[in-house]
C-alpha cells in the first residue's frame, strides 16, 4: 500500500469534515470546500467529485437538509446540518 498523497482524505472523513463545517452556519457545496480548505490552512482540498456524492449520501442518510433559495442573477443551494 502506497503512501497517502498530501490532502488525501481517509476514507468517511470528509461526511465529518462536511457535518462540522456545516454545525457553524448553513452554506452551499462551493462554501463549504472553501471552508474545509481555510481550515485546514490548504492541507485539505474537496474536490466537487468527492464533494456532491457526499452531500446527496448525507442527504439520503437524513444527516442533512437541503432547500433551494432564489437570488438575482441564479439559484442556490443552501444545506443545513
Amino acid at each position: 500500500m502506497g503512501k497517502p498523497n498530501r490532502g488525501e482524505l481517509v476514507q468517511g472523513t470528509l461526511d465529518m469534515l462536511i457535518l462540522k463545517t456545516l454545525a457553524r452556519a448553513p452554506m452551499h457545496g462551493w462554501g463549504i470546500a472553501q471552508s474545509i480548505q481555510q481550515t485546514s490552512e490548504e492541507v485539505l482540498r474537496v474536490e466537487e467529485g468527492s464533494l456532491y456524492p457526499a452531500l446527496h449520501r448525507l442527504e439520503l442518510d437524513g444527516l442533512i437538509d437541503a432547500e433551494w433559495g432564489h437570488r438575482k442573477t441564479s439559484a442556490a443551494r443552501s444545506i443545513t446540518a
